[in-house]
């Protein structure tokens, strides 16, 4: 609390990574260059994930008080001078939310339990107390010492998040090690869910959590939470208002599952296709189809299937799995048969510089996320198969829990 009824509120986008000058006692010193200026005595500050009271400033130092309390539940009951953390301070009257709410209130500290290598970009694996688990949704929302982060997977007893490349240098978790311990906090709807029945509190949390990710997004938060949610495994709607005036939805091809596949075909209804980077398509050996093109400047390649495969190709776990292929760095021309029933697109070389289309978008946010330039887009169609206006994108966002962001804010900040 600051002042009577007035809550303390933080997003989760890490201001500055701050240095820790001084410990002693309930108190804690923190550089701060960047943040000091927004920060008056009395006001409340997020530190690694903990919400403390600052007590005094002195140019860029920012003096807080942490109690025994806090040093029990969090990470700083082995806090040092030296050690790095990310600081955010308070949301005030008029600040965008551009991650999730957060409250500074740590529910549990985990334990790293891995750390996965995933292009540019890492998959970090983290085990947390019994107790916590079942807070954690999938394509949810969680506070890892202090940033708002995507939760890819939940699997026994860990949970996984993806660190893009931009996470890694703006925050302190491009070094965790394993072994190294974090302060988490879960989304705040799943934390008062937990209070009820505990099937209905999962139940919830599932359907509530993604909510700050989804619906329209705009600005650098947008792309980047585009980028997060795509590198996490998900979906991202893409709205084109002046070349197709469509919307599409884009998932990353390293790992594409067969239910990505499944979702496209029965509830965004278009016709499925898998941008690449040019070289990958030359390096493979995929001509482009004969002819104009269509009347957008799309450039289609002759269809493929894996030639492993033992089907028709026609299925959504065979589209899946040649779509794996194509994004892997050791594919071969012969790794496919040709013509097949996955439809490769070449992106342009100057990508959304050079043509502002849903195949550059797509190549775009697969690189920003550390992937490889492969992906899987399909446009929206309506029922009464019109395609989908930005009014119907909206709400389909909202429905499935994607992030719907603009081209024009993918070409400005990407």
């Amino acid at each position: 609390m600051v002042g009577e009824g007035v809550v303390t509120m933080f997003t989760g986008r890490i201001q500055e990574i701050a240095q820790v000058a001084l410990v002693a006692d309930e108190r804690i010193v923190v550089r701060a260059p960047k943040s000091a200026g927004r920060i008056r005595v009395g006001g409340s500050l997020n530190v690694a994930g903990a919400c403390v009271t600052v007590e005094h400033i002195a140019g860029t130092a920012v003096t807080a008080t942490v109690s025994a309390e806090t040093r029990r539940r969090t990470t700083f009951d082995d806090c040092a001078p030296g050690r790095r953390v990310n600081l955010e301070p308070a949301l005030a009257v008029g600040d965008p939310l551009d991650g999730h709410l957060v409250q500074g209130h740590v529910d549990a500290v985990g334990k790293v339990a891995g750390i996965d290598g995933q292009g540019a970009a890492r998959r970090l694996w983290i085990r947390p107390p019994a107790r916590f688990l079942p807070r954690v949704a999938a394509k949810g929302s969680i506070a890892v010492d202090g940033v708002s982060l995507a939760v890819a997977e939940v699997v026994r007893d860990r949970f996984s998040v993806v660190l893009i490349p931009a996470t890694l240098e703006q925050t302190t978790l491009g070094g965790l090690a394993a072994g190294d311990r974090v302060n988490l906090e879960s989304d705040l709807v799943a934390r008062l869910a937990a209070a009820g029945p505990a099937v209905a509190g999962a139940d919830v949390a599932r359907a509530f959590s993604s909510l700050g990710w989804a619906g329209h997004v705009s600005g650098r938060a947008g792309a980047e939470k585009a980028v997060t949610q795509l590198a996490a495994g998900g979906a991202v709607m893409v709205w084109d208002p002046d070349r197709e005036v469509e919307g599409d939805v884009i998932f990353a091809g390293a790992a594409i599952r067969p239910q990505a596949f499944t979702f496209l075909l029965t509830r965004c209804c278009g016709h499925p296709t898998v941008p690449c980077a040019p070289e990958i398509l030359e390096r493979l050996e995929i001509p482009p189809i004969p002819g104009e093109g269509d009347r957008h400047g799309t450039r289609p390649h002759v269809p493929v299937d894996l030639a492993a495969a033992t089907g028709t190709g026609v299925s959504a776990a065979e589209r899946a799995a040649t779509v794996r292929r194509l994004a892997r760095p050791d594919a071969r021309p012969a790794d496919f048969l040709r013509p097949g029933h996955v439809f490769p697109l070449a992106a342009r070389p100057g990508l959304l510089a050079e043509r502002a289309g849903h195949t550059e978008s797509t190549v775009v946010l697969c690189t920003a996320a550390g992937l490889p330039p492969v992906g899987v887009c399909c446009e929206v169609m309506n029922p009464d198969g019109t395609m989908a206006g930005p009014a119907d994108l909206e709400a389909a966002a909202l429905r499935w829990g994607l992030p719907l962001v603009d081209i024009s804010d993918l070409r400005s900040w990407l």
